[in-house]
């Protein structure tokens, strides 16, 4: 028997054959359990698929589900080569344009991440691929608001409407964009500018607008209800937390049980914040406890750049909130080990470790976080202000 040559392909005397070893790798991360943390299934596909790719270098395919196999973020530096390499293997198509993006919004290279979600949503426009579009466009306004660049994403929500009049999800599929991408982008747009800017009125009256995949008929309730949590608003979070029941509900009878575990843990979020603003803190921290341990437990899908609000990042806003900043700034540590260079993150990482005489650990978040927002708007958040006071900067 042959070493270093995986059993099945012995057994079927496919060890020459490229495509084959290429399919099976694809199947061995698309089957990954979301709950394996030791990555082995997508750790055996990309040494596969890397294998082959130092083979065939302009394969189109292998830099694509290299990409896929380390869409994780302890693994996706194992991507930056695909990553950086599959625009040019393929310069014409939107999808191929879009996926170092992938490897980029895993890494917190934000501007690569808008470099190349520019240039996919143009070209998908060109063809026709109007989900493509809308699927390049989530990923480029979750870097925007991820640097402070606040009126390019406004833009992008802005072009909404005409984007959405071309959208058909009845048309036959061109591209790699399927109608649930552009769904998905439709709600989750508008949402991420809303929260990730705190406005929470503009979060609490998002029209929602219902489709054939309720997971993202979620989004737009998960965004109301925490709007209304935060405004004190308790009818409108309770209605908010219904809906996103009876979506779980209807999930789990679909058995769609990845989304119905995401809608969960949307439907945990924001009931925790609305017992806090009921004064029940216990609850509320209980609450948020249990919606960061199911989102540990699980990994994002390939259809988003990331949660419109990560668990651990909210709970550490949540131990912010009732003065607890020793125990909100572990909770932006770990939210940053799992998505770096986010900017809600950085911030409360830095203003925590203020708060509590961290001086080093404060100074550092601050930098770092001017760093990531040196396209900002100027003069841009409140937050990029109290970080150029903290370090000494002028406001300009």
């Amino acid at each position: 028997m042959q070493t270093g040559v995986p059993q099945w392909a012995q057994a079927t005397r496919l060890q020459t054959d490229h495509e084959a070893q290429i399919f099976y790798a694809l199947a061995l991360a698309v089957a990954a359990d979301p709950e394996d943390k030791t990555y082995a299934d997508q750790l055996k596909a990309g040494a596969i698929l890397e294998s082959l790719f130092q083979q065939e270098p302009t394969h189109p395919g292998l830099a694509h589900y290299i990409i896929h196999a380390y869409d994780e973020p302890a693994l996706a530096g194992r991507a930056l080569i695909a990553a950086r390499g599959y625009a040019e293997i393929a310069p014409d198509a939107p999808h191929a344009l879009h996926m170092p993006s992938h490897t980029f919004t895993r890494l917190g290279y934000w501007q690569e991440s808008i470099d190349s979600n520019v240039a996919a949503a143009a070209a998908a426009r060109r063809q026709g691929q109007t989900a493509e579009e809308l699927h390049a466009s989530d990923y480029e306004t979750y870097a925007y608001l991820q640097t402070g660049q606040d009126q390019e994403a406004e833009r992008i929500v802005e072009s909404l409407p005409e984007i959405a009049s071309r959208f058909d999800p009845g048309a036959l599929l061109i591209g790699a964009g399927p109608p649930s991408a552009g769904f998905f982008a439709l709600a989750a747009i508008p949402a991420r500018y809303a929260l990730e800017r705190q406005d929470w009125h503009h979060a609490e009256h998002l029209a929602v607008r219902e489709t054939s995949f309720p997971y993202t008929d979620a989004i737009t309730w998960f965004a109301r209800g925490l709007g209304a949590a935060r405004l004190g608003h308790s009818a409108e979070a309770g209605e908010a937390t219904a809906a996103l029941t009876r979506i779980q509900e209807h999930l789990a009878k679909a058995n769609e049980l990845y989304w119905a575990r995401q809608v969960e843990i949307q439907k945990i979020e924001v009931t925790a914040w609305s017992a806090l603003a009921d004064g029940q803190k216990s609850h509320a921290l209980r609450d948020m406890e249990t919606a960061a341990k199911l989102e540990d437990a699980t990994e994002k899908s390939v259809i988003t750049p990331g949660p419109l609000f990560p668990a651990r990042e909210l709970l550490g806003a949540m131990l912010l909130e009732i003065n607890e900043p020793a125990k909100a700034l572990v909770q932006f540590e770990a939210t940053l080990r799992k998505e770096p260079r986010r900017f809600r993150p950085l911030y409360g990482a830095a203003h925590a470790a203020q708060l509590i005489g961290a001086r080093e650990a404060s100074a550092k978040y601050f930098r770092e976080l001017l760093e990531v927002c040196a396209k900002a708007d100027k003069p841009g958040r409140p937050e990029l202000n109290a970080a150029r006071k903290a370090l000494g900067l002028s406001k300009s």
